[in-house]
């Protein structure tokens, strides 16, 4: 039978999304040239000890470099059998008595050993030294190019001669711009210290043209030293070259601010559009005035909370059983956040259409009893909801760190806004409920039951909120008054962008968490959303409508 990865995809998401996933099988210890190198430098001392480990940093591979962690935890035993020469074996059991069973290090396979006879290979404090060095040429070997290039960085700033040597032994190895890059700039780096003249000279040049942000501290106290000197013993060229790189640097720095505040801002508003979206069908089509639209988020931050709790109990708290939770608790949240709204349409909402005042006390009351069962069941202090692994860490562009988390926000924004609108444009459900929210009488005339379309179109938005909910349990912690901080800031944009038009919304997100982020480097938190504030303030006294009106039942006499 051929092999398909369709069918395979296939297979693997639904057992994550029906919980059926294989326990996850680790592999034994592979032995390599390298662990064999290693065996051999922990039986041997003195000399032969350090010429093996000078070869097994030659000869290693980046993956060795787990080995030598293993040695330096004490992981590493040395068998003392009654007859023949002792061997190395994994082992990360306690000391004591009797039998036990390792890995051998240098050939794999389990081995039964006595605990008693067999030492640790606690490495004294010369050795640790000269691991840490084998820790960092290994780094150098590492298959991807941005952990390369980090690693010589890293090393050139400890700017010693045998890391300068390793540096420029390895740079011709180096086939990649990026990596290339990360050693030159290592080696630049090491030789601001330990080079002299002409090619400190170029040293510093380098770092200019590399924009090297490390080397910023430095090349200002090279600037000072060579300023405070006297005029004969003053290198003019030095300082010049100097300052020409620290304005490159400065440059690039400016750079990369200003993307990381275009980023910054893109996901607060990729979270404002998420939080607002819901609202905006809410409020802006359906004239509700609902206090209690925060409530809906947090009820999607604890269902994502509860979700990541029974995948804990399932498969512990780590490895690829427990990373499935986020995708399975998104539409979960969807659902939870969506039947409690539709309950509160119908028990509350669908009596005071037409009544904002009472519609907004009756939800603000609401909200002050979710909140409070919210504390009886979860406690006062916030609960901490934990990143899947595949959602974890960062990525750097052009010197800007883009965390992971963030982009999936602004990616699943996007498809959760053109679905919304797809579903509003291009479907039966989408049509009915537009001719309701315009012209509710027209539209019960023509045989649609308003009712159940009010009742599905709080459902909807509550939902979305509760979608909004699990993104923000991604890049904050969920606790009772969790919504509360949205609840404003989604009011404000339904408004200026125009009551009921999604588009407009979605728009006014991305401006608001724009400047929000602008600002705030610039005048400070508390002010920058004061001057927000007072610019929505005069953009409603130009246009009362918001930016982008359009007309929904709230218009209607």
């Amino acid at each position: 039978m051929r092999f398909n990865p369709f069918a395979c995809l296939v297979v693997r998401v639904m057992a994550c999304v029906t919980g059926i996933v294989p326990p996850v099988v680790y592999a034994a210890h592979q032995p390599t040239k390298g662990s064999a190198l290693l065996s051999q430098a922990i039986l041997a001392e003195g000399d032969d000890r350090e010429k093996l480990l000078e070869q097994f940093g030659a000869e290693g591979v980046q993956a060795d470099a787990a080995l030598i962690e293993l040695w330096r935890r004490g992981e590493l035993w040395v068998t003392q059998p009654a007859t023949g020469p002792g061997e190395v074996v994994i082992y990360n059991g306690a000391p004591g008595e009797g039998n036990a069973t390792g890995e051998r290090l240098s050939t794999g396979g389990s081995v039964t050993f006595d605990l008693g006879a067999a030492s640790p290979s606690n490495p004294d404090r010369a050795v640790r030294k000269q691991l840490g060095k084998l820790l960092d040429v290994l780094a150098l070997k590492h298959p991807g190019d941005r952990e390369r290039a980090e690693a010589a960085r890293q090393l050139g700033l400890r700017q010693e001669e045998d890391s300068l040597k390793i540096l420029e032994n390895l740079l011709p190895q180096q086939t990649t711009a990026a990596a290339r890059a990360g050693f030159e700039e290592g080696i630049a780096l090491a030789k601001l210290k330990l080079a002299s003249g002409a090619e400190r000279l170029g040293a510093v040049k380098k770092l200019g043209e590399l924009a090297s942000l490390p080397a910023r501290d430095q090349l200002r106290t090279l600037v000072q030293e060579e300023t405070a000197k006297s005029d004969a013993a003053r290198d003019a060229n030095l300082i010049k070259t100097a300052q020409n790189s620290l304005a490159a640097i400065q440059t690039k720095q400016d750079w990369i601010e200003r993307g990381g505040t275009l980023f910054r801002g893109l996901s607060t508003g990729s979270v404002l559009i998420v939080a607002a979206l819901g609202l905006a069908i809410t409020f802006g089509l359906m004239g509700v005035i609902n206090m209690a639209h925060g409530e809906f988020i947090t009820i999607g931050g604890y269902t994502c909370y509860m979700t990541q709790v029974w995948f804990a109990s399932m498969y512990g708290g780590s490895g690829a059983g427990f990373d499935n939770y986020f995708l399975v608790s998104l539409p979960l949240c969807f659902l939870a956040s969506g039947f409690v709204g539709w309950i509160v349409e119908w028990s509350i909402v669908r009596h005071l259409y037409n009544r904002p005042l009472e519609s907004l006390l009756a939800t603000w009351g609401l909200s002050m009893i979710l909140q409070q069962a919210f504390r009886l069941k979860f406690g006062a202090a916030n609960v901490q909801v934990q990143s899947p692994q595949w959602l974890a860490g960062n990525y750097e562009w052009m010197g800007v760190t883009l965390d992971w988390n963030r982009l999936f926000v602004i990616a699943f924004a996007v498809m959760i806004l053109l679905g919304t609108m797809l579903m509003m444009t291009r479907t039966p459900v989408g049509m009915q409920l537009r001719a309701v929210m315009q012209n509710r009488r027209m539209a019960a005339a023509l045989g649609i039951r308003t009712a159940r379309m009010n009742g599905f179109t709080f459902a909807f938005g509550s939902g979305l909120a509760g979608l909004a909910g699990a993104f923000l349990s991604q890049i904050g912690n969920v606790g009772p008054s969790m919504g509360e901080s949205y609840i404003v800031d989604s009011f404000m944009i339904v408004t200026v962008g125009g009551v009921g038009n999604i588009v407009g919304a979605s728009l006014s997100a991305l401006g608001i968490g724009s400047v929000d982020q602008m600002l705030q480097p610039i005048l400070g938190p508390v002010m920058g959303k004061i001057t927000t504030l007072m610019a929505i303030i005069l953009i409603l006294q130009w246009r009362p409508g918001g930016i982008f009106p359009s007309r929904s039942r709230s218009l209607e006499g």
